[in-house]
């Protein structure tokens, strides 16, 4: 089984699904298939990369006896009946941020998926960078103490256009579930226990959606920390890491590849560098892959995802923002 090639599907033909079928070409291997909801569109994709099958509708995907993995790369309001379709035909599952609207349908999910031995996970560059391997080994190490207090940025400016994915509810657009994940599991790695304190502000775009939000979290460990969201004001995609003996400062944290590291007492600095930032959906489907075939899924953090997800459900329904047809 560990020298099996497998089979990927994706699900979906947009950025991502075009960076894991270059990834694919990276490991010497092409996409097995493709699925999307406009057929023409899917078949331009497997014509580019040399795709072996496309099906001439989506729930094919889910039936198909040689396929091993499903990467659901579909807008997140969608991955919810994607993920029980899925599961329920035997497939395992590699789905991109956010893995679902709320906890609710991850709890269900991550249950489906355990009674039938099968592998959830979200595919969140976070985990799998090795950049971040190599910090949380740093902070594991003791060499800079305790973690103390995360400050994360994270700020794009897109225009009002309210039929786009950033700001339209029946796409479940808004801040949190699309950049605030990153932001939130960079929290959840670097700290020793979930975040159970939670504050925030946040403000609506005029179609309802959350385009900007502060959030405050603090866990038992009295470990804290910070995040800065926006869809309308560019901020620098920036972490703070605060220890005892140091910081660490990442820079375009979703996918970074380079950390700086600043003694506390002399004040000298120290470069990290790890991976590549253009291997990250690389990095990601060989975890995934590795998980799949040896049934280690240890790598893979769905512990640290349902967690992050835990928050965003708490805030969003502290705020009163719920998506159209979702349910709690």
């Amino acid at each position: 089984m560990a020298d099996k090639n497998l089979n990927w599907a994706v699900l979906g033909v947009g950025v991502i699904a075009n960076e894991m079928a270059q990834a694919l070409q990276k490991m010497g291997r092409r996409l097995y298939s493709v699925g999307n909801r406009t057929h023409e569109k899917a078949v331009t994709f497997a014509e580019k990369y040399g795709v072996q099958k496309v099906y001439d509708k989506i729930d094919d995907i889910f039936t198909d006896e040689n396929v091993d993995i499903v990467y659901i790369t579909s807008p997140h309001n969608t991955h919810f009946q994607f993920m029980k379709q899925a599961l329920d035909n035997g497939k395992n599952i590699f789905v991109e941020k956010s893995i679902t609207l709320n906890s609710r349908e991850l709890d269900e999910m991550i249950a489906l998926a355990k009674s039938k031995n099968l592998i959830l996970a979200e595919a969140m560059t976070i985990w799998h960078m090795p950049l971040y391997k190599e910090l949380w080994r740093i902070i594991k190490d003791g060499e800079l103490g305790k973690v103390q207090i995360i400050t994360m940025n994270f700020g794009s400016f897109k225009e009002y256009n309210m039929s786009n994915r950033f700001f339209n509810m029946n796409l479940a657009g808004g801040a949190l579930l699309d950049i605030g994940v990153y932001a939130l599991s960079v929290v959840r790695s670097f700290m020793d226990k979930k975040p159970t304190e939670i504050l925030s502000q946040w403000k609506p775009s005029p179609t309802g959606s959350d385009e900007q939000a502060t959030i405050l979290l603090k866990n038992s460990l009295g470990q804290m920390a910070t995040a800065a969201l926006s869809m309308h004001s560019k901020q620098p995609k920036r972490a703070i890491i605060s220890c005892e003996k140091g910081y660490i400062e990442i820079m375009e944290y979703p996918r970074a590849d380079k950390a700086t590291i600043v003694d506390a007492e002399t004040g000298k600095t120290r470069e990290i560098s790890s991976g590549a930032r253009a291997n990250a959906l690389f990095y990601e489907m060989s975890d995934m892959e590795n998980a799949v075939l040896t049934g280690d899924a240890s790598a893979m953090k769905l512990e640290f995802t349902k967690d992050v997800m835990d928050i965003m459900t708490a805030l969003r329904k502290n705020w009163n923002l719920k998506y159209p047809r979702e349910e709690w």
